[in-house]
């Protein structure tokens, strides 16, 4: 029973789940993995167009897999999904949702165009840096998981609080 502790030790570790229920613990998961399944979806769903004179696009897993890469910001909501109440909680998990839905109109736009395509990733970059930040008032790790993805290294700047 003692690797069995630890591998519960670690896991409570990670999710900041070591106060809370295993029924809050398990809602959060089941919010976190229904977004990437249904970001994986739409990804398979609406592929993105081929560019006169490029090669086809690439196999429906990999279409599903490379947004869920982009999803780490989701795992990092989990840890302060699982810290305690207060309004810095609060604030960064609706910076969180704001982050998730630019993500999945994005995923559902497809912009086309090279100007809206930077304004995409300018905003994703911005709120993922917004939301990096709130989360740093109230788990630095959730911060630091979310700034070494994609655009995210951006936040990586911008969320040290200043304390």
């Amino acid at each position: 029973m003692q690797i069995a502790d630890e591998v519960q030790d670690r896991v409570s570790e990670s999710l900041n789940a070591g106060h809370r229920s295993a029924s809050h613990v398990a809602l959060g998961v089941a919010v976190c993995v229904a977004l990437i399944g249904v970001t994986a979806g739409l990804s398979i769903a609406r592929p993105q167009p081929v560019a006169p004179g490029a090669k086809p696009d690439r196999h429906p897993l990999m279409r599903a897999v490379w947004p869920s890469l982009f999803s780490v910001a989701t795992l990092a909501a989990l840890r302060v999904w699982n810290a305690p109440s207060g309004p810095a909680r609060t604030r960064a998990l609706a910076w969180w949702g704001a982050l998730q839905a630019s993500n999945m109109a994005v995923t559902v736009w497809r912009p086309r165009d090279r100007n809206a395509q930077v304004v995409a990733a300018v905003a994703t970059a911005a709120l993922t840096t917004v939301y990096a930040r709130a989360a740093s008032y109230v788990d630095p790790k959730a911060a630091a998981l979310s700034a070494p993805t994609g655009f995210t290294g951006l936040a990586a700047l911008a969320a040290t609080p200043p304390h």
